[in-house]
């Protein structure tokens, strides 16, 4: 399991988000923190790439996946809303 980090200003767009597509964030984000090679997107050519995207039906995402020890970690850069 990875650990979901963001700043201050994701989380106001998270927080201003209609409820659903703050649902549909929140259920993302806790399967991406599981497997975030398997359910997002590189945004270059190469599948390793740590810098990933996922695009959900009300938000695109924006992400950053760090696999160093101590801690494995999702940075969620961010949220673009759909609506």
């Amino acid at each position: 399991m990875y650990k979901l980090d963001y700043s201050k200003a994701v989380e106001a767009v998270w927080d201003s988000l209609p409820d659903e597509a703050r649902a549909e964030l929140e259920r993302a984000l806790v399967v991406i923190c599981q497997a975030p090679w398997t359910h997002t997107e590189p945004r270059g050519d190469d599948h390793y790439d740590v810098e990933r995207t996922s695009a959900l039906k009300h938000t695109a995402l924006a992400l950053l996946v760090i696999d160093e020890p101590p801690i494995r970690r999702v940075y969620l850069l961010n949220i673009d809303y759909l609506g």
